[in-house]
C-alpha cells in the first residue's frame, strides 16, 4: 500500500514561524504567550485554506509546551509535546461543530472543561465550524465561555462570523485571518516542489496560486492533481491543460488584432477559444482583467499590483507600451456593459462578438475625437 501523503496534511504548519500569510496574528499570539497576556476564549475567523485550524493547533500545542524557544516556539522534545506530536494530547480537544452541534454535545464539553489537565499548564478546546452549532448550543455554552475555569482557554474557527451570535462575539478576542497573498501562495508551493524534488516553472506556480484564491490548502490539492498528471516536471502548458485555464497568450493576440483594428482576426479567434471549451463569459471578464493588467504596467508605481510570473510581467509590459491609456480605458467600459449585459443577452455569442468589434474600432473613434 502506497504510503503517499497529500501535500495539504504533509506540509501542514507545525509552528508560528511556519503559517503562511498570517505574520501579524501569529506575532500577536507569540507576544500574549511570552507576556502571559492569554485571553480564556479566541475566535478565529477567515475563508477556508487560510490557517484557522492549523494556527489554533500551534497555539494549544505552544501554550503547554514546557520547554519553549527564545522565540516562543513549542520545543517539539518535552513530554507535552510528544504527546500532541503523536495524537494522545489529554489537553488539547478538537471538536468539529458541524457534527457536534447539539445541547447534549455542549454539555458533555461543560463537564470535560471543569477536570484540570494531568499535565501542563492549560486545557485546550478547539471547536472548529463554530457557526455550525444550534441556537440553543450557543445559550448552554455562554456561561462557560463567560467564566471558564482559569486552566481552560477556548479557540473557536468558523468561515462565517456573521452567523455567530453577538453575546458569543463579545466573549471572544477575534482574529481575521487574511486571504494569502498570490506571491506568497506561490513562494510556498516552490519550496515544497524544491522538497520534493520536483521542477516548476514560475508562472505554472502563479496560476495555481490564483487558482486558488487565497486559499494554501485548495493550492497545494491543485499542485497535487498537476504533479499526478504531469509527473515530475509541472510548466504552465500542464497547468493551464490540466485546470482548463484560458492561455494568456490568447488575450495578447486579442489586443494586437484591436490595435490593427482587425475585426475577421478577432471574431476568428473567439471562435478557436469556443471550440476548446472556453465559456464567452469567463473570456470577457478574463479580457477586462488583461486590460486592467496593461493599466497597471503604465506607472512604476503601480507595477507591482500585477501578480503573474516574471516572463508574463515582462509581455505585459510591452505590451502596455503600445496601448494608449485612453484605449485601455474604452475598452475597461465596453467590456464592463458586455459582463453585465451578458447573463440577459438571448444571444451571448453575438453580444461578445459585438464587444470585440467595439474593440477594434476603438483607435478610430479616439482619432476622430482628436480631430
Amino acid at each position: 500500500m502506497s504510503d503517499f501523503i497529500v501535500s495539504a496534511r504533509k506540509y501542514r504548519p507545525q509552528t508560528f514561524d511556519t503559517v503562511v500569510g498570517q505574520k501579524s496574528i501569529t506575532a500577536t499570539l507569540k507576544n500574549a504567550i511570552k507576556n502571559d497576556h492569554l485571553a480564556q476564549a479566541f475566535l478565529f475567523c477567515g475563508s477556508r485554506g487560510v490557517g484557522k485550524t492549523s494556527t489554533a493547533r500551534i497555539l494549544g500545542k505552544t501554550i503547554n509546551c514546557f520547554n519553549r524557544t527564545e522565540n516562543v516556539e513549542a520545543c517539539d522534545v518535552c513530554e507535552s509535546c510528544e504527546s500532541f506530536n503523536s495524537g494522545s494530547s489529554l489537553n488539547v480537544y478538537e471538536l468539529d461543530g458541524a457534527s457536534n452541534n447539539s445541547v447534549d454535545n455542549i454539555r458533555e464539553l461543560i463537564n470535560q472543561v471543569r477536570v484540570a489537565p494531568q499535565l501542563g499548564t492549560h486545557k485546550i478546546y478547539i471547536i472548529d465550524e463554530v457557526h455550525m452549532l444550534s441556537p440553543s448550543a450557543f445559550n448552554a455554552f455562554l456561561k462557560t465561555l463567560e467564566e471558564p475555569p482559569k486552566h481552560a482557554i477556548f479557540i473557536l474557527a468558523t468561515t462565517e462570523k456573521h452567523k455567530i451570535i453577538p453575546t458569543i462575539l463579545s466573549r471572544c478576542q477575534i482574529f481575521d485571518f487574511n486571504r494569502i497573498k498570490i506571491k506568497d501562495i506561490a513562494d510556498h508551493l516552490a519550496f515544497i516542489a524544491k522538497s520534493e524534488n520536483i521542477v516548476a516553472e514560475p508562472e505554472a506556480l502563479h496560476v495555481i496560486a490564483q487558482k486558488a484564491d487565497g486559499a494554501l490548502r485548495d493550492s497545494l490539492s491543485i499542485f497535487d492533481q498537476i504533479v499526478t498528471f504531469s509527473g515530475n516536471t509541472v510548466t504552465y502548458q500542464n497547468v493551464i491543460d490540466n485546470l482548463n485555464i484560458l492561455d494568456y497568450d490568447y488575450y495578447f493576440r486579442i489586443i494586437e488584432n484591436a490595435l490593427k483594428e482587425d475585426i475577421p482576426a478577432s471574431l476568428l479567434l473567439l471562435n478557436d477559444i469556443l471550440e476548446k471549451g472556453f465559456d464567452s463569459h469567463n473570456f470577457i471578464v478574463g479580457l477586462a482583467d488583461h486590460y486592467r493588467n496593461l493599466l497597471v504596467c503604465k506607472d512604476v508605481r503601480t507595477a507591482n499590483l500585477l501578480e503573474v510570473g516574471e516572463s508574463i510581467q515582462q509581455k505585459y509590459i510591452e505590451q502596455s507600451k503600445e496601448v494608449d491609456a485612453n484605449h485601455i480605458l474604452r475598452a475597461l467600459g465596453v467590456l464592463s456593459r458586455a459582463d453585465v449585459e451578458y447573463k440577459a443577452s438571448k444571444n451571448q455569442r453575438l453580444l461578445v462578438e459585438m464587444a470585440l468589434m467595439q474593440l477594434c474600432s476603438i483607435n478610430k473613434e479616439l482619432e476622430k475625437k482628436n480631430d
